[in-house]
């Protein structure tokens, strides 16, 4: 198992029977339960009750830990996240909620249902029908509209989409500052090519409900009566937001680019859905261009509060470092 971050709590089989037992009832046991991994913020389990229920706790960090600006109460945002899917878009596979809780000496915990099939990264067959799956799953979710763009719980939004995105960015180059960062270009260069491109973020209209976080390891599947592997489940929505969809459209191709691969099973199931084909014109590429460098300056930023260094991972300084400056002359060209 990798050791955890600074972010992440020990946990024990004892302390997962006290969250069971904060969350359940005195009476309610546990009958297996184990670490999962492929996350670096919160601590998660999976767990087998009495009842048979399968499920999964997650943990927050502790109260000492250094978070990012957008990071806080981010389980009781996930929950939220869940909750507004299972009602605004009730075909998209996600957990339910069981328990969202805050306790003086537990600290603060989900407990939500154990949804079936393994994560992307751990097949080894053909998952382009998962991929689809996901494509129509995410234009399910961006029907639901918000009431702002940006975070909710009073993080980083706006009344428009440029107000919001502004405002995100800013966050995290302070956070950038906070933790001695080293970035590519000064953060003025970052406020600079926002602004220069405020015009496209001005066409998002609508606050559409957004993921974020759809990497590979987030996406569950499982082979259907055929032998395919269809997507059963989307976890991990703790990172959500409102604003433009085409945000969305980044971490399923991570470290590539959408408009390079138009034909990409997660752009055909979701243009499918949508009943509408995805045109990169010249206005979608450069807001793609925007939400590029901002999922790879997030990720540089977040590397210190993860336990991530030059010294103990240069491969990954060095990639980001390389993507940023692409996604900086992307938006500086023309």
């Amino acid at each position: 198992m990798p050791p955890l971050s600074p972010t992440q709590r020990a946990l024990s089989a004892d302390d997962v029977v006290d969250f069971v037992r904060a969350s359940f009832g005195p009476d309610r046991r546990l009958i297996d339960c184990g670490p999962l991994t492929g996350g670096g913020f919160a601590t998660v389990w999976w767990g087998h009750l009495d009842d048979d229920r399968a499920v999964v706790l997650k943990v927050a960090p502790p109260p000492t830990a250094r978070l990012l600006r957008y990071e806080t109460g981010l389980l009781a945002a996930e929950a939220r996240y869940f909750r507004r899917v299972a009602e605004g878009a009730p075909t998209v596979p996600v957990p339910e909620v069981l328990h969202h809780g805050v306790h003086p000496r537990l600290g603060e915990w989900l407990f939500t249902t154990r949804l079936p099939g393994r994560a992307l990264p751990e097949l080894d067959t053909d998952d382009a029908s998962a991929r689809a799956d996901l494509g129509a799953a995410m234009a399910a979710v961006h029907r639901i509209t918000g009431d702002r763009f940006g975070y909710d719980a009073g993080r980083a939004a706006g009344s428009t989409w440029r107000v919001a995105f502004t405002a995100i960015i800013d966050d995290l180059l302070a956070d950038a500052a906070d933790w001695d960062v080293s970035l590519p270009a000064p953060p003025e260069r970052f406020r600079a090519l926002v602004a220069r491109h405020g015009d496209r973020l001005d066409q998002v209209r609508r606050p559409a409900l957004l993921h974020f976080d759809c990497w590979d390891g987030n996406v569950l599947a499982a082979p259907d009566d055929t032998g395919t592997y269809r997507m059963c489940g989307l976890v991990d929505g703790e990172r959500f937001l409102y604003g433009d969809p085409l945000l969305d459209l980044v971490s399923p191709l991570l470290f590539r680019r959408a408009e390079d691969e138009p034909d990409h099973p997660f752009l055909r199931g979701y243009a499918d859905a949508t009943g509408m084909p995805l045109v990169f014109d010249d206005g979608v590429r450069r807001r793609l261009a925007l939400y590029r460098m901002h999922l790879h300056l997030l990720m540089t930023v977040e590397m210190p509060s993860r336990g991530s260094t030059v010294d103990n991972d240069p491969g990954r300084h060095t990639l980001l470092a390389e993507l940023l400056e692409r996604d900086l002359a992307d938006l500086a060209a023309n």
